[in-house]
């Protein structure tokens, strides 16, 4: 069938249209949960029960934040969540970038044996009990190091950066040792730079589930208040604000002035308010990775 020339005009115009409807509505759907999060958020709580709030607050109020950040216990939890964000994220990328290394290397004879117990962690668990009991005889309990130690390592980190270094040429390896570099100087000098683009998306996983975690906190820290962390802290808010707002009329503001009607807080704009203050952090650093993030994401998918 022979095409006309109005035809092969049109098909691109099509397209592009369809294209541009498609993407602006993925952008709202991807955008709309988080707005709508940050105006409940800025929304006097009473008011955000009715329903009704979508992009832009109806009875504009701080009330919110001002209970988050009521108790004075959430700034050293703040301090604590990024030294241990960082140190955890540090650490993870060095020891399971030279564990990769190591690993990649075909002249070392356990490389495999070794790269099957740490695929088999991935798979099987001995569970929460027993975690715990190895934590105590740790002596862990109760210290900053509980966050630290039990993240150093990270099984599928590892196989990634492995398959990574892999696509490194192997002559630069050989280049440099007929210069006499060892293979501490290598990692640091050739490898090491040469995986910043995974690198950069691994610490950043490394970097959410460390800011994110709170259950290790519960379990291991909660009788120390000094070593709580900024999402343990915003639990307990979360679920204190739940059970002190249960009264349905006391949600519903029956029986209240106007002032302080509007100065209630409820478990959902308390829950938004969190949300907010926990997602910022993560937020402003993202886009410091973003490029990197990219080219990591794309690792493998093309092949010489």
């Amino acid at each position: 069938m022979k095409r006309t020339p109005g035809m092969g005009r049109l098909e691109p115009a099509i397209f592009h249209t369809f294209n541009t409807v498609f993407m602006v509505a993925l952008v709202i759907v991807t955008l709309y949960p988080f707005l709508n999060t940050i105006v409940v958020s800025l929304n006097a709580g009473n008011d955000t029960i009715r329903g009704g709030i979508y992009l832009w607050p109806r009875q504009w109020t701080l009330q919110n934040y001002k209970a988050v950040f009521a108790s004075g216990t959430i700034y050293n939890a703040f301090w604590i969540s990024v030294a241990r964000t960082v140190l955890s994220t540090v650490l993870n990328i060095f020891l399971t970038t030279m564990l990769s290394y190591t690993l990649s290397r075909r002249e070392y004879i356990f490389r495999k044996p070794i790269t099957v117990i740490f695929v088999l962690t991935m798979y099987f668990s001995a569970g929460l009990i027993p975690g715990y009991f190895l934590i105590k005889d740790l002596h862990l309990l109760n210290s900053f190091w509980v966050y630290i130690f039990p993240s150093m390592i990270s099984a599928f980190n590892m196989i990634v950066i492995r398959t990574y270094i892999g696509t490194i040429p192997e002559s630069l390896v050989e280049s440099a040792k007929i210069d006499g570099a060892g293979d501490f100087k290598i990692f640091m000098k050739i490898i090491f730079p040469l995986c910043t683009p995974v690198l950069a998306t691994i610490a950043l996983f490394v970097a959410v589930g460390a800011w994110n975690s709170w259950f290790d906190a519960f379990l291991y820290t909660s009788s120390k208040q000094d070593l709580s962390t900024l999402q343990y802290e915003l639990m307990k808010l979360l679920s204190s604000s739940m059970n002190s707002n249960n009264n349905p009329n006391v949600a519903a503001g029956v029986g209240m002035t106007q002032d302080s009607a509007i100065s209630l807080v409820t478990p959902l704009s308390i829950r938004a308010a969190v949300t907010v203050v926990a997602a910022v952090p993560i937020l402003v650093v993202y886009p410091f990775m973003q490029k990197y993030f990219v080219v990591g994401l794309n690792v493998g998918s093309v092949k010489e």
